[in-house]
């Protein structure tokens, strides 16, 4: 089915669109210049939507705004945005309302080959890699999903040869119907349990990613979690395993400084220009997910080329000896980990954020292992602090812990306590909602903080 085939079976339809965020916005538009009968339902009123909200009313949008958006939906169709769970529209649809998304849509509507990644961590770092691969071999690459940007509208400009890369959150998967050809699960831990009622809830989520491929697709998963590895057994498609403590058959492990597909020795640790062992796991995803497509050569000419993603262990300063590190996307305990994992020496970390509801029990060990001071701020720096203070080993002589109200002031303070050959790294183990959009502004606002210090 194409974009225009689509659209028109909604014309004459009542289409609610719940959101009108950077994900659903570009849809709205499309359908409201199409001649459909849409009516936007958000939580934020006229006045904060602002130039969104006339623009919109230009077009001839209708709307369900402020705190009771959702409470009645009595539409045929409703697109939901990818941070509301659908259990919160259950109650509010007709039995007969078609409940869809914008990602859905784009699966429906997609004429080119699909690679599909998720997981707790990794995602973004991996989904870009898979893209940069595919574009080193000459294919015509789209990258879009929970990376930032919607797909849908620029269907018609894809050929049939093209290739596009989606990062998928929980909250995009979550009751959406997909098949893509190539789906990849990083990893999978407990995480956004503020908004899954459970764990179950947000691993099942997760499998929707593969749960619909047929013997025809792959599967890329980690064969060192518990939960990825057992995924195996629900799939019908081809899986490709990557591992750092067992060596494959069928995918990509890693020992003796190397990642090797199979038995083949294929791409040296050493020649990979990210650090970290996790970015190691990073490239075995995406060696696997490509894997046919894309030569060993230019599998090896990204892997030594290639400086990252911003906000992800990002080097943004070095000052008097003092190397300052944005690693804004780690918004979970894992991720934090695999972010101290990847410096050789103790680090000065900043910590701290919105509360997801996920235990910091493990972090807490990790931090008196790889930590040389703490610094706390956000919703949950006094969990992290108790956390860290009751974790074998914690000599608070060793790992001074500081708790500070003010973002600006926590980071400030820990540049001020940094000598000559500290890292001081910003890897907060939580969400940024308590005081930022997302984890773009906290590491922007971070980063421009480092380059003012004096």
């Amino acid at each position: 089915m194409t974009l225009d085939a689509y659209i028109e079976t909604l014309k004459g339809r009542r289409i609610a669109v719940v959101g009108a965020g950077v994900s659903n916005l570009p849809l709205i538009e499309l359908l409201l210049r199409r001649g459909c009968t849409v009516t936007v339902c958000d939580r934020r009123d006229a006045a904060e939507l602002a130039a969104v909200y006339d623009s919109l009313v230009g077009l001839g949008a209708s709307f369900s705004l402020g705190e009771h958006y959702i409470d009645t939906l009595d539409f045929d169709v409703v697109f939901r945005t990818p941070g509301l769970h659908p259990n919160l529209l259950r109650h509010a649809v007709r039995p007969d309302t078609v409940v869809t998304s914008e990602m859905e849509a784009f699966f429906a509507v997609c004429p080119c080959r699909t690679i599909a990644i998720t997981g707790s961590d990794g995602k973004t770092t991996t989904s870009t890699l898979i893209a940069k691969l595919l574009e080193a071999e000459g294919y015509t690459v789209h990258l879009g999903g929970n990376i930032g940007k919607p797909l849908l509208c620029e269907t018609p400009q894809f050929a049939p040869t093209d290739v596009a890369v989606l990062e998928l959150s929980s909250f995009q998967l979550h009751s959406m119907i997909c098949r893509p050809d190539v789906a990849v699960v990083t990893n999978l831990s407990p995480n956004h349990l503020d908004v899954h009622p459970d764990f179950a809830d947000y691993a099942n989520a997760k499998k929707n990613i593969f749960l619909r491929q047929g013997d025809e697709n792959r599967l890329v998963l980690n064969l060192d979690n518990p939960y990825t590895s057992a995924f195996a057994a629900e799939s019908r498609a081809e899986v490709l395993w990557f591992s750092r403590s067992a060596q494959v058959e069928r995918g990509y492990c890693f020992h003796d400084g190397a990642i090797y597909r199979g038995t083949a020795r294929f791409v040296e640790q050493s020649d990979i220009l990210l650090p970290g062992l996790h970015n190691v796991e990073n490239y075995m995803a995406a060696f696997a997910a490509v894997d046919g497509m894309v030569s060993r050569a230019h599998c090896q000419a990204v892997a030594s080329s290639f400086s990252g993603v911003a906000h992800r262990i990002e080097l943004v300063r070095t000052l008097r000896g003092v190397r300052y590190y944005n690693d804004s996307i780690a918004s979970s305990p894992t991720r934090t980990i695999a972010g101290l994992r990847s410096f050789e020496q103790k680090v000065i970390l900043i910590a701290g954020g919105h509360d997801k509801r996920v235990p910091f029990d493990g972090l807490a060990a990790e931090i008196v292992q790889r930590v040389r001071a703490l610094y706390l701020t956000g919703e949950t720096a006094e969990q992290i602090r108790a956390a860290v203070c009751a974790a074998p080993g914690f000599d608070p002589a060793a790992l001074p812990v500081t708790v500070l109200d003010g973002f600006d002031e926590t980071v400030r303070a820990a540049a001020q306590s940094a000598e000559a050959g500290d890292v001081v790294i910003l890897s907060p183990a939580c969400s940024s909602f308590d005081r930022f959009k997302n984890f773009v502004e906290r590491g922007e606002r971070f980063r421009n903080i480092v380059e003012s210090l004096a």
